[in-house]
Formats: C-alpha cells, structure tokens, sequence
C-alpha cells in the first residue's frame, strides 16, 4: 500500500508559523465506529461496522479514528504522492437474534461475502461538487467473508489520483488552507443464498499540505 508517484522538482516544506486557514470546521469527534446499520434486503442476516480505521500512506501503520491526509510528502527531498488506507472490521448480526435462552446461531448460509465498496466525501457546509469543492468519490473492491468472526480487512480510502486532480491539486505547498471532509464507505456484498446485504460508515479527514514525517 505505500507506492507513490514523484512530481515536480525538489522543494522544502515551511509549514511553522503559517497562518492556517480551514475551509470548514468539523467537530472533533471522530465519525467512525459502528457506522450507519443497513438492514436491507430479505436476507436474514445483515453487517456490522465494528470499526472504521484510516491511516496515512506515509505511515501506513499508524492507524487512527480520523486521517489527515497529506497531499504532497517529502521522501527524501523528492515530492511524492502516496495513497491512503483504511481499515475495517466487520462483524454479523441475525435479523431475528432469538431469545435470551435460546439466541438465534449463524449457519454457513447466513455468512456474508463482500466483494466491493464505495467511497463519497462531503463537506458539512453543503459545498459537495465531486472535483471541485471534494475529491471524487470511487468504487474499489476487495473479498472477505463474514460469520461467526469478525475480520478486519484494508482496502484504499484516498486514492493516488485524487491528489492529482482538483481540488486537492491546489492545496500542494499551499500550507494555509485545509480541506476538511466527510468520507462514506459503504460495503456491499451477499449471503451464501445470494441474497444483498449493505452496511454504510463515515470517517473524518482532513485535506492539506502537512508537515512530513522524520
């Protein structure tokens, strides 16, 4: 996952004493977690977002519940764009749980494939053109199956491209100006009857051209 591409010729980073400026606050609070649950479908059973987790391509071990994506890093004086990932972990709920005495067990037929995901970002204040005011959003895919455990699975959340095109384009060397977002990941995938299941999650990130890494 920490491929990256080299642009432009080589320049230094002067990020300290910068007035910075956010084109729109968000709260603090990281919007990961359990997610949005999708109950859709005539399956009869359904996923859980048990967590939502990104890190930078940079430090592609450092995990968090919200991501401040670098657009442009220095990797030994030469500018380069890495992607970001994200990590999920997905568990299975029953539609019908059973009771307290005799709780409803999963079999091999409620098991859960799922084969792709879809990313969109918007911004609190309204202002979600894709490529103009947000990145665009894309659809990525990846297998796993959910059942009786609970995987966690990395798939791409920022692509390599995205930070080539507008609007994030813009914000390379442009210390002062951060682009803060909300992304939507929806999984999707299938029972062992084919029948669909979706679960949708959000997560935090933040746009801009940050200090690098040691």
């Amino acid at each position: 996952m920490d491929l990256s591409t080299e642009r432009g010729h080589v320049m230094r980073k002067a990020v300290w004493g910068t007035a910075l400026r956010v084109i729109v606050a968000l709260p603090a609070i990281a919007l990961a977690g359990c997610g949005d649950l999708t109950r859709q479908g005539t399956g009869s059973s359904y996923l859980i977002v048990q967590a939502l987790e990104a890190a930078s391509g940079a430090e592609p071990n450092e995990f968090s519940g919200t991501l401040d994506s670098d657009v442009l890093t220095l990797v030994n004086g030469v500018p380069t764009v890495f992607n970001d990932v994200g990590k999920v972990r997905l568990a299975l709920g029953m539609k019908d749980p059973g009771g307290a005495e005799l709780p409803t067990s999963p079999t091999s037929a409620n098991f859960i494939t799922v084969n792709r995901y879809n990313v969109r970002y918007f911004r609190a204040d309204g202002r979600n053109t894709p490529g103009v005011d947000v990145p665009s959003g894309f659809d990525g895919a990846f297998t796993a199956t959910v059942g009786t455990s609970s995987p966690e699975v990395g798939f791409e959340l920022v692509r390599h491209i995205a930070k080539e095109q507008a609007p994030l384009r813009a914000l390379a060397r442009n210390f002062a100006v951060i682009i803060s977002t909300i992304a939507e990941v929806t999984f999707y995938g299938r029972d062992q009857t084919g029948r669909e299941v979706s679960v949708s999650a959000r997560i935090l990130i933040n746009f801009g051209d940050f200090g690098d890494p040691d």
